[in-house]
Formats: structure tokens, C-alpha cells, sequence
């Protein structure tokens, strides 16, 4: 029972690389390679002059083989940094979501009551449907989404992950 909950050990890694034609594939296909699913992968331009990005990979697997994965990564030439911010310690996680939901009468009113609850803003808005943006953990959006479901949910749209170090350190 021990290995099958070490095998399922949750991770964020954090990857800083330079922003090249190629690079996230090669990435995917560390974890491919070894069969792991990328559960959450966001990526983004950080730098002024748009040379360098930041990955955001979240998955699930034994720390022996984020390590393995962890040390390819780190011999990848455009890839500068790779932290694991669950091995750091604390760390930050969001993500956003947009959430379409469709209804009248008690329904959207019900609706509108819950987006107050979960802070989630409404960014459009027709006679039928509404579109809420949240933000939060992964585990707040879910809970979000489980209750639109049952007043009309219709599409939802998430970015992925991403995490940052609590404290003056960076990862």
C-alpha cells in the first residue's frame, strides 16, 4: 500500500528556459517516454525581451522518477532552471478558470449567489448564460465547477497550474 501511494506523490516543477521553437515538446516527451501523464502545463514569456519562459509542469510519480526526469531536464541545453516547488516547501499555486453556465429564473439567481461565495466575476453576460471568471486553487475551481453542474453547467475552459516559492527565494 506504501508504493502505490508513493507512486501517486503529486509534483510542481517550475522550468526556466530559453523561449525556442521546440523545447515544450521536448519536454512533453521526457514524460512520455517514461509513461507519466502531464496532468497541468502552462507556459509563458517572463523576460522583457521575450527570450525567456517559464514552464509550469504538474504530475504524478514516484520521486524516483520525477528525480530521473528532473536531472534530463537540467541537461537540456535552452533549459536554465528546474525546481521542484513541492521538495522546496511552501509554495503558491493558482490557476484560472472560465465557466459558462447556462439557466433562468431560480437557477441564475443561484448562480450568481455562489460566484459571490467563490469571488468568481462575471465577464459576459447574455438573457441565458452567464461566464464567470475564478481564480484559486485547483481544488476551489473544482468545487466551483461541481456546483455550476448542477444549475446549468455548459463549458469550462482552465489554464493550467501555476505555482511560485513563498519568500524572498526564487525557484
Amino acid at each position: 500500500m506504501h508504493i502505490q501511494h508513493r507512486e501517486q506523490e503529486r509534483h510542481v516543477l517550475a522550468i526556466t528556459v530559453d523561449n525556442e521553437s521546440g523545447i515544450l515538446a521536448k519536454i512533453a516527451g521526457l514524460f512520455t517516454a517514461r509513461g507519466y501523464n502531464i496532468d497541468s502545463l502552462t507556459v509563458a514569456d517572463i523576460s522583457e525581451n521575450h527570450n525567456v519562459s517559464r514552464i509550469t509542469i504538474v504530475t504524478h510519480g514516484p520521486q524516483e522518477v520525477i528525480d530521473q526526469i528532473h536531472a534530463q531536464l537540467e541537461r537540456l541545453i535552452p533549459v536554465h532552471k528546474v525546481a521542484d516547488l513541492t521538495e522546496l516547501g511552501p509554495h503558491v499555486e493558482r490557476e484560472l478558470a472560465l465557466v459558462k453556465v447556462a439557466g433562468k429564473g431560480d437557477n441564475r439567481v443561484e448562480a450568481l449567489r455562489l460566484a459571490d461565495v467563490y469571488r468568481a466575476k462575471v465577464v459576459d453576460s447574455t438573457t441565458g448564460s452567464f461566464i464567470f471568471e475564478i481564480t484559486g486553487t485547483p481544488e476551489k475551481i473544482d468545487a466551483f465547477v461541481a456546483l455550476m453542474r448542477e444549475l446549468g453547467l455548459v463549458e469550462v475552459g482552465r489554464t493550467g497550474i501555476v505555482g511560485m516559492m513563498r519568500g524572498v527565494n526564487g525557484a
